[in-house]
């Protein structure tokens, strides 16, 4: 009889079990960024974004029909390169990731688009370059401003503010830099700007002199550049160290803490756009901001609120379509989101880019992005 008892309770305690692990789930959202290399302080500003959201959600407790969720975060180094991107992209959707944010690049996020879209993966880039989203693909929610709306902005901006009528262009040949620099170039014509030159380095170039000294013979008003900080930065210093009096315009890309922090003093003379509006502004924004410094010890850069956005929005969509694992529900649920986040509200056009998305012009000061005018 005790026996039996003891079987019986031993039965019953491991049915128990059972039944605990099944009414929890682990649930684990893709990362890709270059985590390593000279865009690694933005990869890291997005990557933290995403964890302070899962945190957040982990310690609030979620159920999603009816089944506790714990999130995770499988965060991979795309390198900033496309056959790399690629790579990841195969490797998160093999390892069963319900969703992906990222990629950061451009020229990463278009390769790899083709993977997540081939096994229905949702994914939620930041990468801005227009191509990204017209490919006919259902499953990419863009979470941040495309070059559409902001090299548009920065050539309206050098227009009706700065007064500019001519311009040079040099753009840094990944997707992110030609599209931003084409929009830019695009707008600038129909508001009357010349373009005088358009000249063309690398995503790892750092000396800019020759090509500097042959935009001086032009004089412009203004420089688009369109690429990365890491490249900004040391343009905007050889620039006045060879005494142009153009002003660096640029898009998110060098609208960052770190192009303040690298280019010293020279980051005077830029004028960058971000998407969304400025976070000191709303007293969410500012919690954000606080919290954010607290966990890491450093400032946001440009897109660490989207990701926090996106991540929570993504466990939004979740509740909403009442499954974790149904990808097609997943992005069904994703495509009619109004979801109210931090940065602003997260909604989508036909083809998964932002309505309405707003953008906010800065300028650098004590090494940090200040809305212009203030």
């Amino acid at each position: 009889m005790r026996h039996y008892l003891a079987t019986a309770l031993a039965v019953m305690s491991a049915t128990g079990m059972i039944a605990s692990a099944h009414a929890q789930e682990v649930v684990t959202i893709g990362h890709s960024a270059p985590l390593t290399g000279p865009q690694s302080v933005n990869g890291k500003d997005n990557e933290n974004g995403a964890r302070l959201a899962i945190e957040d959600l982990n310690k609030a407790g979620m159920t999603v029909a009816g089944k506790k969720v714990t999130f995770k975060l499988d965060s991979e180094d795309d390198q900033a390169d496309p056959k790399v991107g690629v790579q990841v992209a195969q490797k998160l959707v093999d390892s069963g990731v319900v969703a992906v944010m990222g990629p950061y690049n451009s020229g990463v996020a278009i390769p790899a688009s083709r993977v997540y879209s081939g096994a229905g993966v949702p994914m939620l880039p930041v990468a801005s370059n227009p191509t990204l989203t017209k490919q006919g693909f259902k499953n990419i929610f863009r979470i941040g401003a495309s070059d559409v709306q902001l090299g548009g902005t920065m050539a309206t901006f050098a227009a009706g503010t700065l007064k500019a009528k001519t311009a040079a262009i040099v753009d840094d040949r990944t997707a992110y830099g030609q599209g931003v620099a084409d929009e830019f170039a695009s707008v600038a014509k129909a508001h009357g700007i010349q373009i005088v030159d358009r000249e063309f380095t690398n995503s790892q170039a750092t000396d800019f002199h020759s090509i500097l000294t042959t935009i001086k013979g032009k004089n412009p008003d203004v420089i688009f550049f369109g690429g990365y900080a890491a490249q900004g930065a040391p343009m905007a210093k050889q620039m006045i160290q060879l005494g142009l009096r153009a002003k660096l315009l640029g898009g998110d890309g060098i609208c960052s803490a770190d192009m303040g922090h690298v280019a010293g003093d020279a980051a005077s003379i830029v004028y960058c756009a971000q998407g969304g509006v400025s976070l000191d502004k709303t007293a969410a924004g500012r919690d954000f901001l606080k919290r954010y410094k607290d966990a890491y010890h450093t400032d946001t850069q440009v897109y660490a609120v989207n990701y926090y956005d996106g991540v929570k929005m993504l466990a939004d969509a979740m509740v909403k379509a009442g499954t974790t694992t149904d990808k097609a529900k997943l992005t069904s649920a994703l495509a009619n989101e109004d979801y109210k986040g931090v940065a602003g509200t997260y909604s989508f056009d036909e083809y998964g880019d932002l309505k309405g998305a707003p953008t906010t012009v800065y300028v650098i000061k004590n090494s940090l992005p200040v809305p212009y005018g203030e």
